[in-house]
């Protein structure tokens, strides 16, 4: 972990990314567990064998996603009413501000914060997630009360679909960054999706290559650095995907981190590009 105060914690926002020793301290804060795995491990169980004191459990396929369907991907995006009516009844409101985590690098619990942090919500990706917690760890479900939460439209501006994300592939003004381990970019493995490989243009930027080895994520200087030899610029020109529009909104975090501003989801990502015949693939 990095040994700079990255963030003035006096600001009115939280950043993209915490450590626990930024938010110590804080009675505001709503802990959101989104353990999820990519094997179907039931991630609640996780979280009752034991969980930050006083964070609710977001199920990733139930409040962050709607059905998948060939046409759409694994994980679409819900609509906004159905995503306010979640976290309504999680108890979250829009005032409470949000901490997430899980124990995979922030794969999964970044897709909640990305979602929150795009619609103006408060939140935050724990750095280090659970195994960088310091405290106790409880094994007592905990459960809000619900509340009303207002709907908010998603801002299509920094969405993309199918035809916009292989515009990005191939205009050279623009970066398409693929989320995914080398071996599905490249097409020598694929455990979940129809096609192997990878949409034409893209580059590969794995989202584990944010986190130094221990788990913690690079600095803003180093994150900024990365996304730089990319070609990535500030702004919408950055494209983000992965297999199903979880894990690219790590990169996502971690590009309006390096303090490059917002730039945009395909949300259908790889599991939608590879359930049409018609997309071309491209292995390298």
């Amino acid at each position: 972990m990095a040994d700079d105060v990255r963030w003035p914690m006096t600001a009115r926002f939280l950043p993209p990314i915490v450590t626990g020793e930024e938010i110590a301290g804080r009675t505001d804060i709503v802990f959101c567990d989104v353990r999820w795995y990519l094997d179907r491990t039931p991630g609640r169980n996780k979280y009752n064998e034991g969980h930050i004191p006083g964070s609710i459990f977001v199920d990733l396929d139930e409040h962050l996603a709607t059905l998948p369907r060939k046409s759409e991907g694994r994980h679409p995006i819900p609509a906004a009413a159905s995503f306010a009516a979640s976290l309504g009844s999680l108890g979250v409101s829009h005032e409470d501000p949000v901490v997430a985590y899980d124990d995979s690098g922030g794969m999964s619990a970044g897709r909640l914060v990305w979602m929150l942090r795009v619609l103006g919500h408060d939140a935050a990706l724990l750095d280090g997630g659970l195994q960088g917690w310091t405290g106790d760890l409880e094994t007592v479900p905990q459960v809000r009360d619900a509340v009303d939460h207002p709907i908010r439209e998603w801002p299509p501006e920094l969405f993309v679909d199918a035809d916009a994300a292989a515009m990005a592939g191939d205009d050279p003004a623009q970066v398409l960054i693929d989320a995914r381990s080398p071996d599905r970019f490249a097409g020598e493995n694929e455990p979940v999706d129809p096609k192997a490989g990878h949409i034409p243009g893209a580059i590969n930027l794995p989202f584990t290559q944010n986190l130094s080895p221990d788990s913690f994520f690079e600095s803003p200087e180093q994150l900024r650095q990365r996304f730089e030899n990319a070609g990535c610029t500030a702004g919408p020109a950055t494209v983000m995907y992965c297999g199903s529009g979880v894990s690219a909104c790590n990169n996502l975090l971690a590009f309006e981190h390096a303090g490059l501003g917002k730039a945009r989801l395909y949300a259908g990502s790889w599991s939608q590009w590879s359930n049409s015949e018609d997309r071309p693939v491209e292995t390298s």
